[in-house]
């Protein structure tokens, strides 16, 4: 995340660039890009730093002038080498992600650990993360978490959030779910969607909380309303049951299929269910059949014993013995222990030959993690 200066920094600066500055600001500010790049650029040719790393920051965004990341590095280092904090983040940054120099994860985490040491919240929140990835350093989730506890200080809201994380997982810390609760409760407070999730299954699961379903619906809410595909299909879920909220197939419906059109399999399979049994949606056999067939080819257990039931008894399908075993098959290889039983009954008629060919197809799938096995199994 990169952004101009704040006016406050004035106070830094000379009284010669005061006025300048401001106007510089402001222009930006007023998307008067031209005026911006035609003020900044006499200061940061005389040195005056601050002006030198909203220049580099106009080359990167190409503001008031064409992008070239190779102009945006050269003012950016200038204005590091007078040790200003946001020019050494976005220095950090350009190392870090290859733009206008050769990736470089060194020294990326030289720039952003000189930021971080100013309190740069978001230099300390990547430094974090190179430290948790163990990203041009050694592997330390300890010096992971001081880091991340920095820029969380700062209600930096990813640091909030990977904080709660490491405390939930026993990561550099020992495991408290506690705090780990409370650090997500931050991030979620400021509109973090991963956060307002996380808070929800704590809420959901008993974890650092009394279990509340109400609460676990209302956070899922606030992250599925912002497109989170995970929250969207736990408050399907909670609709589907009548957790937390009134039960309502209609409402679980819409949020399953949100969730499914982002490819999550249990949403996918889910709403196959809905369609199958004709719960807040008309019943239609064939829909059902295509939302399980999405959830199967991702190696969804319940959706291959459905899709195998299907096909076994002709609902939205023609009816083929064949394919029924393949995927009782498969979901039996994937944990579904009905669907043991429904393999070897499907088995009971089939020849010799037609189970040998399915046991094959089966195998092949599995191994190509269903790639390619869209021909056969249709």
């Amino acid at each position: 995340m990169k952004r101009l200066l704040l006016t406050t920094l004035l106070l830094l600066a000379s009284t010669a660039w005061a006025g300048p500055f401001e106007d510089a600001i402001a222009a930006y500010n007023r998307k008067d890009y031209a005026t911006a790049l035609r003020l900044f650029r006499p200061m940061a040719e005389q040195g005056y730093s601050d002006a030198q790393s909203n220049l580099g920051l106009m080359y990167e965004e190409g503001k008031g002038v064409a992008q070239d990341y190779v102009e945006a590095l050269k003012w950016y280092r200038l204005a590091a080498a007078q040790g200003q904090a946001q020019a050494q983040y976005n220095l950090g940054l350009m190392y870090d992600q290859g733009k206008g120099t050769g990736q470089d994860d060194v020294e990326a985490l030289k720039w952003y650990r000189l930021a971080a040491t100013q309190g740069q919240a978001q230099a300390q929140y990547n430094l974090g993360l190179m430290y948790g990835q163990g990203k041009g350093v050694m592997q330390s989730y300890a010096e992971a978490v001081e880091w991340y506890r920095l820029a969380a200080s700062q209600r930096q809201p990813m640091a909030q959030y990977n904080l709660g994380l490491m405390y939930e997982k026993g990561k550099g810390v020992n495991q408290d779910y506690v705090e780990a609760a409370k650090w997500y409760t931050f991030a979620a407070m400021q509109g973090l969607a991963p956060a307002q999730y996380n808070l929800g299954l704590m809420y959901d699961r008993r974890k650092g909380f009394a279990q509340d379903y109400a609460e676990a619906a209302k956070w899922y809410r606030r992250a599925a309303m912002q497109g989170h595909a995970p929250a969207q299909y736990n408050l399907g879920l909670m609709h589907d049951e009548g957790n937390g909220v009134a039960q309502d197939f209609s409402e679980a419906v819409k949020w399953y299929r949100l969730a499914a059109a982002q490819g999550i399999a249990a949403a996918q399979s889910n709403l196959g269910l809905m369609f199958g049994k004709g719960k807040g949606v008309t019943q239609d056999y064939a829909e059902a059949a295509k939302w399980y067939r999405r959830a199967a080819m991702q190696g969804h257990a319940p959706a291959q014993y459905n899709l195998g039931s299907i096909y076994g008894k002709g609902e939205g399908v023609p009816m083929d013995i064949f394919r029924a075993h393949l995927w009782f098959n498969l979901a039996a290889a994937n944990g579904d222990t009905a669907a043991v039983k429904a393999r070897d009954s499907a088995a009971s008629k089939m020849t010799q030959q037609q189970i040998v060919q399915a046991q094959k197809l089966a195998r092949e799938c599995l191994e190509r993690g269903y790639k390619g096995c869209d021909r056969f199994l249709r």
